[in-house]
């Protein structure tokens, strides 16, 4: 699936665009033979080209004998023999990392880079991986993000022939689900499901459509003051009490916002139809809001509201769409539970990058209240 359907491609790539060569890296050089290498192997055998390629092993390269371009295998432990590779014509034009989780990060990956796409009009990028169990890990939140000339995409065992895999794989494979639902999502269907630790486990990250917003009715605001290093943090809401869910549509995010900067943003954007209900620790920052002609009131919160709040908030669905909020989608993604002194989790909230998650908290608090909770 991710490594064959790259190790097909590069090739192809290469003889379609004469003068260009390919770089493919693993994070440790003595893993590329018995790896890699074989994969790249395998592809060229199953191309039909066997014939066409010399393979050579000191130093690590396939070459393509009409032309002398080459597919280059290094490890990244020695990024000094990274900047010196030299091709005898053309650039590297193709850039291959395999299991890119197990680089150190982004940076690391953006430094090779630098060094060999250069020289050359026309560049690919290849990052094959397994997904890591934490949706904090890089790798996962690099692939969050959308960018216009990215395609991510996406496989898992159900979707090639089964007798690619074999009787005993997909017997273990449907064991796993009935006996470990969490570790069949991760190590089967590659999604990343959190250390157990995530706060929030029932999240729909999707696209919130233009149309689904002019539908929605009931409209709920919250806000959290901050100023540096804590954001002022807004979040506009809609609550679908029927389903309970939560649909996360828009939101202010920005440090060092004056108070009256903050209610001319939130006025531009027409938001003087729903309540603002803000932290009541700053009482003359609501009262700020309200001069300015905003409903802002202050929250109630009480005993024990917090991980009321908390505990409402994660029996919920709540849906977010990257582009539309995404600080709030890098809050509730990734916030996980306290850990202690060993590195264990405890039943504690952290009160750390939580700030569209109060807000979020007071939007609600109305809600959660009315249902017969004080404290």
């Amino acid at each position: 699936m991710k490594s064959s359907c790259v190790s097909l491609l590069v090739p192809t790539l290469l003889i379609a665009n004469p003068g260009t060569h390919a770089l493919v890296l693993r994070k440790v050089g003595n893993t590329i033979r018995d790896s890699v290498y074989a994969q790249y192997l395998w592809a060229i055998g199953a191309l039909g080209m066997a014939d066409f390629w010399v393979a050579r092993v000191q130093p690590m390269e396939l070459i393509y004998k009409p032309t002398g371009q080459k597919i280059m295998f290094r490890g990244a432990d020695d990024p000094m023999k990274i900047k010196s590779i030299k091709v005898p014509f053309g650039y590297i034009a193709v850039t291959h990392f395999e299991e890119k989780d197990q680089f150190a990060g982004r940076s690391e990956i953006r430094t090779i880079l630098q060094s060999t796409m250069r020289g050359g009009s026309k560049f690919w990028n290849f990052e094959s991986y397994n997904p890591p169990i934490s949706r904090d890990n890089w790798a996962n939140r690099y692939c969050e993000t959308e960018k216009e000339s990215c395609l991510v995409t996406h496989s898992d065992y159900t979707t090639v022939p089964k007798k690619w895999l074999g009787k005993p794989f997909l017997e273990e494979a449907e064991h796993l689900r009935l006996t470990d639902e969490r570790a069949y999502q991760h190590e089967c269907m590659g999604e990343a499901t959190g250390t157990g630790g995530n706060v929030f486990e029932k999240l729909e990250l999707r696209e919130i459509t233009d149309k689904e917003i002019a539908a929605f009715d009931h409209i709920y605001q919250g806000l959290d003051f901050g100023w540096f290093p804590d954001p002022l943090a807004f979040i506009r809401l809609h609550y679908d009490r029927a389903r309970e869910t939560i649909y996360l549509l828009d939101e202010i995010y920005e440090n060092k916002l004056p108070n009256e900067t903050a209610a001319q943003k939130i006025k531009d954007k027409g938001y003087k139809d729903a309540y603002i209900t803000c932290d009541s620790a700053e009482p003359k920052s609501v009262a700020d809001l309200r001069a300015c002609g905003l409903p802002a009131k202050e929250a109630i919160k009480g005993p024990g509201s917090i991980d009321y709040g908390m505990k409402w908030l994660q029996k919920r669905k709540i849906v977010i769409d990257i582009r539309r909020t995404p600080n709030a989608y890098e809050e509730f993604a990734h916030y996980e539970y306290e850990r202690d002194k060993n590195g264990k989790f405890i039943s504690g909230y952290p009160d750390a990058n939580n700030h569209l998650i109060d807000a979020t908290r007071y939007a609600l608090e109305r809600i959660f209240r009315r249902m017969g909770v004080t404290a």
